[in-house]
Formats: C-alpha cells, structure tokens, sequence
C-alpha cells in the first residue's frame, strides 16, 4: 500500500518537476531520513577496547615472545 502511495506522490507530483529539483525534493528527504538511522547507531570508542584480552599476555615475556616470532620467521625463511 505505501509503494502505492509513494508511486503515486511521485507521478503526481514529481516526476514533471526539473531535474534540479527533483534532485532538491531527494536531498530534503534523504535529510529528513539521516537522524533516525544515525541515533539507532551507538557512539562508540576505541577506548572500550581497552584491556581487552589481557588475560591472553598474563605471564608472557615480551622479548622472549618476540624473539620466538623472529626465530620462527628465520626457519620459514630458510
């Protein structure tokens, strides 16, 4: 039924209009649309990844660490 309501809006009313503002209606529309999409998207942070998988490192030495990463990339290499 809104397709309906929509399509006939569109013949009626603005398919004759210029390109110019036709172009005009569809930015005050799409402006119209922009808000509610953009409040339905929470404002996040980097910062909440913060710590995050801490408990993975608990314990690791990171030059030993390191030095197993290289070490391993010189036996690929070989």
């Amino acid at each position: 039924m809104a397709t309906r309501i929509a399509e006939e809006v569109y013949e009626r009313y603005v398919r004759d209009l210029p390109a110019d503002e036709r172009l005009r209606l569809l930015a005050i529309v799409a402006q119209n649309l922009a808000p509610p999409i953009l409040e339905r998207q929470p404002t996040r942070s980097v910062m909440e990844l913060h710590g995050l998988g801490a408990e993975t490192w608990k314990g690791v030495d990171p030059d030993a660490y390191v030095g197993r990463l290289r070490a391993d990339w010189d036996e690929r290499g070989k």
